[in-house]
This record gives structure tokens, C-alpha cells and sequence, in this order.
């Protein structure tokens, strides 16, 4: 019931940086959590980074860890994915998601951004 908008792909070389950016249509909206998840061609969607709606905390996939930063601004709505010394295995579809209280999993998506890391 709520839109979730991505800014910030793009096209950058191995190494480069690219920060993404995540906002809800209704910033009221009760969330658990805020995700990103990614979808590379021929490959499944993938889990790449959280943050909890209430105390801030993070978790990372193994694959970008150390590389990648999830966070958030000061009004907690928009979310952001700085991503830094990219590889080409980067390249995918990023999408953004909120985990509603009270909901399973993740039932708010965004439309995505694409990001490519060239060689």
C-alpha cells in the first residue's frame, strides 16, 4: 500500500562508487525494515542489505560486506546504498523493499534502478 521510488544507478567502472536512494510515497507508513535486494540476468533475486526501522541496525550479504553501507537520513525515511569499489559481478537490478509491521516478509517494492560495472 505504500510506492517506494530508486534513485542512483547507473553505468561506472570496476573500483567506482554509486550511492542509491530509497523513499516512500507516505513516509507514516509502519515499517519493520528496509531492503535491498538485487537481480542480475539468469540469476535469482538476491538479498544484499537491511536496516531496522527502530534502532538502526544492519545486516549485509557476505557478497558486500565491507564494500556496501545501508542507512538512513535523519526523518528515517529515505534509505540509502552506498556502494563502493564495485565489480563487475555487481551489475544487477537493485530494488528497494519495506517489510510492513506485522507482515512475513518483504511486501512493498520498488521499481528498480540499474546498475552496471563495466571491466
Amino acid at each position: 500500500q505504500v510506492r517506494l521510488i530508486e534513485y542512483g544507478g547507473g553505468l561506472v567502472q570496476a573500483g567506482g562508487s554509486l550511492r542509491l536512494s530509497c523513499a516512500a510515497s507516505d513516509p507514516t507508513y509502519s515499517r519493520y525494515a528496509t531492503a535491498w535486494f538485487r537481480q542480475a540476468p539468469g540469476k535469482e533475486r538476491e538479498f544484499v542489505a537491511s536496516i531496522r526501522w527502530s534502532g538502526g541496525s544492519t545486516y549485509y550479504s557476505p557478497s558486500v560486506e565491507g564494500r556496501f553501507a545501508i542507512s538512513r537520513d535523519r526523518t528515517g525515511n529515505e534509505v540509502y546504498l552506498q556502494m563502493s569499489n564495485l565489480k563487475p559481478e555487481d551489475t544487477a537490478i537493485y530494488y528497494c523493499a519495506i517489510q510492513g509491521v506485522g507482515a512475513r516478509n518483504y511486501n512493498n517494492w520498488g521499481q528498480g534502478t540499474q546498475v552496471t560495472v563495466s571491466s
